[in-house]
């Protein structure tokens, strides 16, 4: 069972090592964190995607609701929210399976964002399975060079509110 927290937090040096200190301290599992300032430069936004059964995730959020330094919690499940990763892949293509490459890439909706006579960097925005799809592709034709993934970002859907 998977379950996304949109944790406000006052953006000040050691609160994200404080929330994470909390998930190491209980072995709680962090699948995804990323964190970025909201429209006020005051207060930040984690947002963390963890699993474990449902008195796992209850403990999660009531730990998470007596830090200091947290705002408010939102919680909600894959299905209640708009989700979005964003994946830098480098692939190392010749002449023979660059045409594919593209393929797959135009297939996903990928974009290629710098390229050298050896080497093209890709980027994808999409949901998290469909980064791990164009990862997948990648790898069957064995062209991987370098990836780099940000955390999951999540909103609650519009209609869920």
């Amino acid at each position: 069972m998977k379950r996304l927290y949109s944790v406000l937090v006052e953006n000040r040096s050691g609160v994200l090592s404080k929330v994470c200190g909390l998930f190491a301290r209980r072995c709680f599992n962090i699948d995804s964190l990323a964190v970025g300032e909201t429209d006020d430069s005051n207060v930040s936004c984690i947002t963390i995607v963890s699993s474990g059964d449902k008195r796992t995730l209850e403990q999660i959020e009531k730990q998470l609701n007596k830090k200091i330094d947290v705002i408010k919690i939102k919680t909600f499940t894959e299905e209640e929210s708009t989700s979005r990763e964003l994946m830098l892949v480098k692939v190392k293509y010749t002449k023979s399976n660059r045409r594919e490459i593209m393929e797959i890439c135009d297939l996903m909706e990928a974009k290629i964002v710098d390229k050298s006579n050896k080497y093209m960097t890709i980027q994808i925005c999409d949901t998290p399975e469909q980064t791990s799809l164009l990862l997948q592709m990648f790898s069957s034709i064995q062209v991987v060079a370098e990836v780099a993934r940000t955390g999951t970002l999540a909103l609650q859907k519009c209609s869920a509110e």
